[in-house]
């Protein structure tokens, strides 16, 4: 059993027609949906009520290939019908009919509970992390859903599963309950289908996208995208089509199993509650790579639901300076703007700023380093209740460059657009009170109603590792940075971002936990964080299985995504800052090694 993961939109011409002629793949699997993706859907329906859903899905994705798709007997499964899979649904049979070929489509619906906003808002309903109440700006609300109903559709025999707001793992996982009839209490083999749903749910991701060597990975511009060989015991294989550029290995795999998790013992998806800790993986030929081990627990009777929310406006305007002296002279330009735009604001009676952000990308003064660049780029980022106000800002930018520091060149893209800001607002729904419902071909076949379980038991929860301290490790006079001895990579979950660093040797470890603690880390970004936030800002799990931590910087990135004023508002570059992290005196590891 095979089953494969489509994400990248911007590359579908090229990927589609390698997958389905050159994987010899049972599940095509396409992967379209964030939080912030969700809402952009919400509004485009607001505008067009036949819309809401992902376009590229049905014009790029599958029209060209359907009589193949056909032909290979390949089923299709997709969360690409965002808040309107029935309208997205009722194009493709269109499309397929044109086509001649007669695909039996379903559709999932129950994820939307923007019905359900004013009952919702007026009960005792809480935000996760921030315990803040529900905002009356809301926006979009999307459960995620499991697969029970993806399987349950292709039961019913579904060529083309359309979902709304669903895990992105439970696109794989649907299928393999299908294939392997696996039923409710097969907690080790639903957690070992999610684990293989989470590495592909990202593409190219893992078969060498942004790996942290990635000076080995040759042909991005083909780069082949993952295919899973899944086994009814619950070991899997990832691999990639054949002469296809990119790489398979134990780095990159490993490097995915960490991304965008939070405790790695307990990884709480809608159908299971997932232990990665003992997962092993082991390459097993060129770009194949055996993956086994994942454990699971009874999942929670509640769905996560993510809503977003209207919260004013923001505007980001870069720009480039040159010359001696750049960085200072790009303070004191952006400090003259933001001064001439708080004095017209004060007349205007509009209110300052809310939040500003300027970051003076490339001078790296956060990062101690004392080098004078001649070329910098200026981010500066704003946010204000009042639209008017932001605007006034974008247009008092282009006077710095006749009236304020020399080596001002251009501002990037023109003058900024103002644009809404969307903050995510995250709860907890039971499961008993969604209906979701399962259509084909139009008309509704049945609703479906996960099963009930036992509230998950104190001992399931797993704490970091914290107070476990590695002790009396011989000492040397070596030095290395953490590329040297670990891959990275990071993601983010709203405002927290999530750092997996996995070594590239069993040995190397201890060294890196006795060095990589906690407050090392949280001491290494701390101009991350706010100053006010006196809570819990680093948390460190193990996961010994592949030799590594998973490091999760609670509230860290400014809002994060849409929220966020900053140039990496979802913190994917910060794996790669933690490379420049010192270990010192330690014994020459790499030589013992070799």
């Amino acid at each position: 059993m095979q089953v494969t993961c489509f994400v990248d939109a911007t590359i579908i011409e090229i990927q589609t027609p390698q997958l389905i002629h050159h994987g010899k793949i049972d599940f095509l699997v396409f992967d379209y949906l964030s939080e912030i993706t969700m809402s952009l859907l919400t509004a485009a329906k607001q505008k067009n009520p036949a819309m809401g859903y992902a376009p590229d899905f049905i014009h790029f994705s599958l029209a060209p290939y359907l009589k193949t798709i056909k032909e290979k007997k390949i089923r299709v499964v997709s969360n690409a019908g965002g808040i309107n899979p029935l309208s997205c649904a009722e194009v493709l049979k269109k499309l397929s009919q044109e086509a001649g070929v007669d695909m039996n489509i379903a559709v999932v619906t129950g994820d939307n509970l923007m019905p359900k906003v004013k009952e919702i808002s007026q009960s005792n309903i809480q935000e996760m992390s921030s315990g803040m109440k529900i905002p009356k700006t809301i926006h979009s609300m999307n459960a995620y859903l499991g697969a029970g109903p993806i399987a349950r559709a292709l039961d019913l025999g579904a060529d083309i599963v359309v979902t709304g707001r669903c895990v992105d793992s439970a696109l794989v996982l649907g299928p393999l309950i299908h294939a392997f009839k696996y039923n409710n209490s097969n907690f080790d083999q639903l957690a070992s289908a999610s684990l293989a749903g989470h590495i592909i749910e990202c593409g190219a991701q893992a078969t060498g996208g942004v790996f942290t060597d990635w000076q080995t990975v040759h042909n991005w511009d083909n780069i082949g995208f993952p295919i899973v060989e899944f086994s009814a015991n619950g070991s899997f294989s990832v691999s990639k089509p054949p002469s296809t550029g990119g790489l398979v290995s134990k780095g990159t795999v490993c490097e995915q199993l960490l991304y965008e998790i939070g405790d790695p013992k307990n990884y709480i998806l809608p159908d299971i509650i997932c232990d990665f800790s003992q997962v092993q993986v082991s390459e097993s030929g060129k770009d194949n790579v055996q993956v086994k081990g994942a454990l699971g627990k009874p999942p929670t009777n509640d769905y996560k639901v993510t809503a977003t929310y209207a919260d004013g406006y923001r505007v980001t305007a870069v720009t480039c300076i040159g010359g001696p002296q750049a960085e200072e002279k790009a303070k004191k330009t952006m400090d003259a703007i933001l001064k001439r735009c708080r004095n017209i604001f004060k007349q205007l009676k509009l209110g300052d700023f809310t939040r500003v952000n300027i970051e003076i990308l490339g001078s790296e003064s956060k990062y101690e380093n004392n080098k004078e660049p001649r070329q910098l780029a200026v981010w500066m980022a704003a946010h204000h209740p009042k639209k008017q106000a932001l605007e006034i800002l974008s247009r008092e930018i282009a006077p710095a460059g006749t009236g304020m520091a020399p080596g001002l060149t251009a501002i990037a893209g023109g003058r900024p657009r103002v644009s809404p800001v969307l903050k995510l607002f995250s709860f907890l729904y039971p499961k008993d009170e969604l209906q979701v419902q399962i259509y084909m071909n139009g008309e509704l076949k049945e609703s479906y109603q996960p099963s009930e379980y036992s509230p998950t038991s104190k001992e399931n929860v797993s704490e970091s590792s914290a107070n476990s301290e590695e002790s009396n490790l011989p000492t040397g006079n070596c030095e290395f940075y953490l590329k040297d001895l670990a891959y990275t990579r990071s993601g983010d979950k709203g405002n927290s971002v999530n750092i997996g660093v996995v070594a590239r040797h069993p040995s190397y470890l201890p060294y890196l936990r006795a060095a990589l603690t906690e407050s090392a880390v949280e001491k290494y970004f701390s101009f991350l964080f706010e100053d006010d936030d006196d809570g819990e800002r680093v948390t460190r799990y193990d996961v010994p299985g592949i030799n590594a931590m998973n490091f999760v910087l609670h509230n860290c990135l400014g809002g994060g995504g849409i929220a966020s004023l900053r140039s990496d508002p979802q913190g994917k570059a910060l794996g790669q800052h933690l490379l420049n992290f010192k270990i010192t005196n330690v014994p020459d590891l790499l030589s013992e090694n070799l």
